[in-house]
């Protein structure tokens, strides 16, 4: 008897797996039950075929247990109790992949837009270079020191310094482009004279010497104008030398006069007493002409 039993749960199986091998070469889903153990008389199903989902755990028919999905409903769970339906694009959504029994539907974005999740359960606006995504799905350029040269990301800080040493910025970064960097044209290399040192410190010298050169040349320059200042106030400064005054008295004598040369401070000092100054100066000039 249990021969028997066992005999025809054989050909039970056989059975179900020609049928499945028969529904496999015309492409659709295997129905019935896939993992499934005996239980008296009766099997129980652990899991479904996939595209399947569970009717009852067991019975005596494996067929029975499992069902294929309706259409427009797909599993990916088999031993569940029921299929889920489709996902249905819409909107701005195109269709990628049709639904099956065994996996949802793929949908898609029209041209100029992107999926706004990992399922594509929206679309958002591309954003282009220079530009970045905001939280409302739309977008706003980078602002001023960020750029964005890929497309549809977020904006990044431009760099501080070039990442090499013996380089300098030649130009500022935009939207679009990170800063620019050059190598220094320097002379032929010459050997540190202590060890460690590296010619990595020449452009620090060569802006320490222009500065003092700069600043000496402006010294200069400073105190050549103010001693030119101070000589030309020295020689204004100078003291003129009095004027005299000569003065020439009519004589009959035969000699000739001598003349004499009278500050003219003294003259009117003795004007202002009285004193006629020309009978002074004839008075002093007979004196100085007699022998």
């Amino acid at each position: 008897m249990a021969d028997l039993r066992m005999a025809a749960i054989l050909q039970v199986m056989g059975f179900s797996l020609l049928m499945q091998g028969c529904l496999s070469s015309v492409g659709h889903t295997n129905p019935g039950c896939m993992k499934w153990i005996p239980n008296g008389k009766n099997f129980c199903c652990h899991a479904c075929h996939p595209g399947n989902h569970l009717v009852k755990p067991c019975g005596p028919n494996l067929a029975d247990l499992c069902t294929p999905c309706e259409a427009g409903t797909f599993t990916a769970d088999p031993s569940k109790y029921s299929c889920d339906p489709c996902t249905q694009c819409a909107g701005a959504q195109v269709y990628k992949k049709m639904c099956t029994p065994t996996t949802d539907t793929q949908c898609g974005c029209k041209k100029g837009l992107l999926c706004g999740d990992g399922s594509c359960s929206f679309c958002i606006t591309k954003c282009d270079k220079g530009e970045e995504p905001t939280k409302d799905r739309s977008c706003r350029p980078c602002r001023n020191g960020t750029f964005n040269d890929e497309g549809h990301q977020m904006c990044k800080p431009w760099k501080t310094k070039c990442p090499n040493p013996g380089q300098y910025i030649v130009e500022q970064g935009t939207t679009t482009s990170d800063i620019t960097c050059a190598d220094v044209a320097v002379s032929p290399v010459h050997t540190p004279s202590h060890p460690g040192t590296t010619d990595q410190t020449w452009p620090l010298v060569i802006s320490v010497g222009t500065s003092l050169a700069l600043t000496s040349f402006i010294i200069i320059i400073i105190l050549t104008v103010t001693m030119k200042h101070v000589q030309k106030r020295k020689k204004t400064q100078k003291t003129v030398p009095p004027e005299t005054l000569i003065i020439h008295t009519p004589t009959d004598h035969p000699l000739p006069l001598r003349v004499v040369a009278v500050e003219c401070s003294f003259h009117e000092a003795e004007q202002e007493e009285g004193g006629s100054s020309e009978a002074l100066v004839t008075k002093d000039s007979s004196d100085q002409l007699l022998p």
